[in-house]
């Protein structure tokens, strides 16, 4: 299935949680199916299976469909207690830094603030002058768990979903002692979606085309099976620190093509459009504001 959350086009601020009939297709309203469902994707998922079967039920219903010109897509997931992000993830990027393959996971966090959604617009920061694109692969944690072992992690994992690390590279490498929180975590760092895919749907998330472009031009084009730490491990590895809840958010690192290492670097300017593509997933496009 495809998880999404969307405003109904002049009805206010009021999130619903739908289901996707095919990318880029109408959306079944699932409060409208079922008046007990919940209205964020973070209180679906809390139901566990209860929330994700009625989902089926309601796609396979035919009922309640809203057309796509009538909803504002929304980042699939608001609001999550966590943003867990992974740096240096990809065998590729690794390689293009001339660094080393990371022995452990490089665990570093977005605000949940940070997080907009898959059509909205990236805002330039005055307070930077290297705002960069990365596309990452994302995953989202769909029951609580701590201590998790990684034979059993994917159990824990709801979908897969498209991000964007938007990273402004002076303050994550050059000011604030290096550490990379403030540089990620800017107003609209976090575009996220268009649907949450749940694990089912997804044939092997450690085998998709990944790719990234600027102005309509490829970027960044690599496949998710260069991730160093795939998402069983991720999952054992951050629950030995922190229990994961429902809707929490991971971005798995980024592949080689980013800004800050072209010969010269390149950098986000006003007008520009990033589109993050990720293989059965689909594609989020971003106006630089």
């Amino acid at each position: 299935m495809r998880l999404v959350q969307f405003r109904r086009r002049g009805e206010g601020a009021s999130i619903r949680v739908g289901v996707e009939q095919g990318e880029g297709h109408s959306v079944v309203d699932l409060k409208a199916f079922d008046p007990s469902m919940p209205s964020t994707m973070r209180e679906l998922l809390e139901l566990g299976d209860k929330g994700l079967e009625c989902a089926q039920r309601a796609l396979a219903s035919g009922k309640c469909v809203v057309d796509r010109a009538d909803i504002q897509l929304l980042s699939p997931v608001t609001g999550p207690e966590k943003v867990v992000c992974v740096g240096m993830n990809y065998r590729d990027h690794c390689l293009e830094q001339n660094a080393p393959i990371p022995k452990e996971p490089i665990i570093f966090n977005k605000f949940p603030s940070a997080i907009t959604g898959p059509y909205d617009d990236i805002i330039l920061p005055s307070e930077s002058q290297e705002v960069d694109w990365e596309v990452e692969l994302a995953f989202v944690i769909g029951r609580r768990g701590k201590h998790i072992k990684e034979e059993d992690a994917l159990s824990y994992v709801a979908g897969f979903t498209v991000a964007n690390d938007v990273s402004a590279r002076d303050w994550q490498m050059k000011r604030n002692g290096k550490q990379w929180l403030l540089g990620k975590t800017f107003d609209s760092f976090c575009p996220l979606g268009p649907a949450l895919v749940t694990t089912d749907t997804v044939t092997d998330p450690h085998n998709l085309s990944i790719r990234c472009l600027v102005n309509g031009d490829t970027v960044q084009d690599s496949n998710t099976d260069q991730i160093i730490f795939k998402t069983a491990a991720l999952v054992a590895w951050v629950s030995k620190f922190v229990t994961l809840i429902p809707g929490d958010v991971f971005l798995t690192g980024t592949p080689p093509g980013v800004g800050a290492f072209r010969k010269p670097p390149i950098f986000l300017k006003k007008g520009d459009v990033v589109e993050c593509q990720i293989e059965q997933l689909g594609s989020i496009i971003n106006k630089v504001v």
